[in-house]
């Protein structure tokens, strides 16, 4: 399927769901997808080449498989979906799928050489790289090559290499859990994120045990399982919070107790809670001051600066849009990955949708999407905002607004 074609595709596709009333979270759900890959196949970057796939698609919109695509056939030879660029994390989540190294059961090699510790490294660095980035097309390429590579090797590597294998491994699936929370698959985010903890305990990196808790606290807020979410980031905190009054205390651990205060303070909020967020904020901003700088330790980016982008955030949560705006204007997040300087403009934009600034909003939604477009097509909150101006803006939607909206696949 060309590019061109794809794009009409996916206009039929939203003309259709339109027609019967169904929203992109509607027709997810009828598919078993998520909502970013209904919103990917409408903006015609998600090609859809399996006749299966296209007629779960037809089924889900009841209509036949020619009203979606006329010129598609019964017995039509069709492209494996599996060989197409991924353009999310759809491939990524297959090679997540079962056992990750079932052959090494029965002791069965690869005739393929294994990647030296040396490639491992730099591809778990690259990796790290594409999530701070938003990249998630090419992260999933690069990780559903490299898992099931990893998985085989620490099978096989003389005892000497396995603890770092297993190191790697658990960094590995602690990205690949980062990026499926943020793209809105909680249920394979906890996966990733499960096999993350199991091999930091096996390479003996307690740390990197509590930073896999971390991304298994993210998964359970996306699913809104808050109780999940606070017993891990509160068991992680319970045992590091007495290392951290310790003047030796290594940065790297104060990083993670910081980050999981972080955590917190966001359940609390969205909870409605409004002591005990600002609690979580004030312990995560004394541990930041401790440390003086931004840091990356353990891919968290804890710093003083993520810190204030979360007391912004939470504000947000809480609808003290005042009090959020107030602390953005003294955010520098220019250090920050593209990641997390987008995430801050999208939550700008929706303190600015809160107090109805639908050009300010829409202004830092288009900041945002500069940097890191795959993440604003496709976030949920992204989404809601866009949505939520459109509406306030009534008949007179602004031109931007009007694009950013059909660039995101919002009808």
């Amino acid at each position: 399927m060309t590019s061109s074609d794809a794009k009409s595709f996916g206009q039929k596709v939203k003309d259709l769901r339109r027609e019967v009333g169904m929203s992109q979270s509607d027709l997810a759900a009828a598919m078993g997808r998520s909502e970013s890959w209904v919103s990917q196949v409408e903006r015609g970057v998600q090609p859809v080449e399996r006749l299966s796939v296209l007629q779960a698609l037809a089924d889900a919109l009841k209509v036949s498989v020619r009203d979606v695509r006329p010129e598609a056939a019964p017995a039509e030879e069709v492209e494996p979906e599996a060989q197409q660029p991924g353009t999310d994390l759809d491939g990524l989540r297959v090679a997540l799928t079962g056992h990750p190294a079932l052959s090494s059961l029965f002791e069965q090699q690869s005739t393929e050489p294994a990647p030296s510790l040396a490639e491992f490294r730099r591809s778990v660095e690259e990796a790290w790289t594409l999530t701070h980035a938003s990249s998630y097309a090419a992260l999933s390429d690069l990780l559903a090559r490299l898992l099931p590579s990893i998985e085989a090797a620490v099978r096989h590597a003389p005892a000497g290499e396995r603890a770092e294998l297993h190191a790697l491994r658990a960094k590995a699936y602690q990205a690949a859990a980062s990026s499926f929370t943020r793209q809105d698959q909680a249920d394979a985010a906890w996966i990733a994120a499960d096999r993350a903890l199991q091999a930091a305990e096996l390479a003996g990196e307690p740390l990197e045990v509590v930073a896999s808790l971390f991304r298994m606290a993210h998964a359970f807020m996306r699913q809104q399982h808050m109780e999940q979410a606070e017993q891990a980031a509160s068991s992680a905190v319970a045992v590091l919070d007495p290392r951290a009054a310790a003047a030796t205390c290594p940065p790297e651990e104060l990083s993670l107790v910081g980050a999981m205060n972080l955590v917190l303070a966001v359940i609390n909020a969205r909870e409605g809670n409004r002591a005990r967020t600002h609690e979580h904020i004030d312990r995560a901003r004394e541990i930041a001051a401790r440390l003086g700088e931004d840091r990356n330790d353990f891919d968290t980016e804890f710093g003083p600066t993520n810190v204030e982008i979360h007391a912004m955030s939470t504000a947000v949560e809480l609808g003290d849009a005042g009090l959020a705006l107030e602390v953005a204007q003294q955010v520098d997040a220019s250090g920050l990955s593209p990641e997390r300087q987008a995430r801050f403009l999208l939550d700008v934009a929706r303190a600015h949708a809160q107090r109805r600034h639908v050009g300010e909003a829409t202004a830092a939604l288009l900041e945002a999407e500069a940097l890191t477009p795959e993440q604003i097509h496709d976030h949920h909150l992204a989404r809601g905002v866009i949505r939520d101006l459109i509406q306030l803006s009534g008949t007179r939607v602004p031109d931007a607004l009007r694009d950013l909206a059909e660039r995101s696949a919002v009808g």
